[in-house]
């Protein structure tokens, strides 16, 4: 895998996670209480021994740039290495990144320095766990000029995808982005053909991509030199190329979530705390999911109910109910609290004792969850402070709201309060 450097797409503007990216990278998002999005694909590499990983951002970098510094410091005996790439303005190129592929290109003056036989290249916004030593071996065995990762799909689903149709061989010959009707019964696929079964395949008989790719050197290299208007690896780039180059499908069969949008994150973070088995493990020690060590305390807990819940390391939790949640690191949470099928981001920092107290004598609302506060349904920002005798309920159902001013958004009727917000004593919400 020494032959092989990665590159991470840190994603355009997050607006369909907004606000959750209102302060931050889409990478930087945090997610399952202690980790963040970007930890994700960085691990993966990391278990499949790539350790040559570049991140591509545009967007809000500050928390993430901080977060990889702290995080990935291979040592000095060893050519890794994990390191943001901004976008910039050059004399040659005086315009922001335009796509995937056009974040690619303007970078590709530092790509090309390194001697590596293929580029690999991620998305920064996706939970899953993948060998990729398995994806590269399959790109090398079949010959392929670019080979894309993707995963088996049934026909309730396809339609929301991009999909693509392979040959007997496994050689993708045609992409139609989320057909219907006529046209996608055309997309139709053996998927037996990649190593599912006779009955899964049948099953899943449509193929959508991970937005996962290899390609040769060479290939990428000459693609994005040639076709300087092309922007997009999954829209203009692959499928122009599958004309004249051979693209390969590789199939990964499991657990694979694509967090772009408020709901998909909220579900994907509560399904964690499923048993016996969730979708997606953090518990696995031959693939570690790594993130910043932060040496906190462990977490205390003062007579409280808890039920199904994932709870981070430095909480204190004093007399509450806590049911199907998560929460993360620093979460305090005050007596008398009932929290269901919530996410909350927890703190940056421990409020000095002296500074609670004094914020309780004055009327000013300590950083974490005031007493006899019910959260339900809800995602809860980091370093939000919550007052006495809240509710954050939804009451009206609902679906789409923006309340800035007042320190939350409500996106498909989940309440996103946001980080830093103030929720005064006695609000509903």
């Amino acid at each position: 895998m020494k032959k092989v450097l990665s590159i991470i797409l840190g994603g355009g503007a997050g607006t369909r996670l907004y606000p959750l990216t209102k302060l931050r990278a889409k990478p930087a998002v945090p997610v399952a209480g202690k980790y963040r999005l970007i930890d994700i694909p960085v691990s993966n590499c990391i278990n499949s021994e790539i350790f040559k990983i570049y991140v591509l951002t545009q967007f809000n970098s500050a928390s993430l740039n901080r977060h990889i510094a702290r995080t990935y410091n291979f040592t000095g005996f060893s050519e890794g290495f994990v390191e943001v790439l901004a976008a910039q303005q050059t004399p040659e190129n005086p315009n922001w990144f335009q796509g995937t592929a056009d974040a690619v290109r303007q970078y590709l003056w530092l790509l090309e320095e390194w001697n590596v036989d293929e580029y690999l290249i991620l998305s920064g916004d996706h939970l899953y766990r993948m060998d990729y030593r398995l994806f590269i071996q399959r790109h090398r065995e079949t010959g392929a000029d670019i080979t894309l990762s993707v995963i088996p799909i049934d026909e309730r689903r396809a339609s929301d995808f991009g999909l693509m149709k392979i040959d007997d061989s496994g050689r993708v010959i045609d992409f139609s982005e989320k057909p219907k009707g006529e046209a996608l019964i055309q997309m139709r696929v053996d998927t037996s053909v990649l190593g599912l079964s006779k009955e899964q395949a049948k099953l899943q008989p449509y193929i959508a991509s991970m937005g996962i790719y290899i390609f040769k050197r060479d290939v990428l290299i000459k693609l994005l030199k040639e076709s300087l208007e092309r922007t997009d690896f999954g829209k203009e780039i692959i499928p122009d190329a599958s004309k004249d180059y051979n693209v390969q499908a590789y199939l990964f069969d499991d657990y694979w979530e694509d967090i772009g949008t408020i709901d998909a994150f909220y579900h994907a973070n509560l399904a964690l705390t499923q048993q016996p088995q969730p979708p997606f493990s953090f518990y696995d020690e031959k693939a570690p999911i790594y993130t910043r060590p932060r040496y906190l305390p462990p977490t205390k807990l003062l007579d409280c109910h808890i039920t199904e819940s994932i709870i981070g390391e430095g909480c204190i939790l004093k007399n509450c109910r806590i049911q199907h949640s998560v929460l993360g690191v620093r979460s305090r949470i005050e007596s008398g609290c009932v929290i269901e099928e919530s996410l909350l981001m927890g703190a940056d920092f421990y409020q000095p004792s002296v500074e609670r107290q004094s914020s309780l004598v004055e009327n000013d609302i300590p950083v974490g969850i005031g007493s006899d506060t019910l959260i339900r349904r809800a995602i809860i920002d980091k370093n939000a402070r919550i007052g006495h005798d809240v509710k954050i309920i939804n009451k009206d159902n609902v679906q789409e709201a923006d309340r800035e001013s007042q320190g939350f958004y409500i996106r498909s009727g989940i309440v996103v309060v946001l980080k830093n917000a103030v929720i005064p004593d006695g609000t509903i919400i």
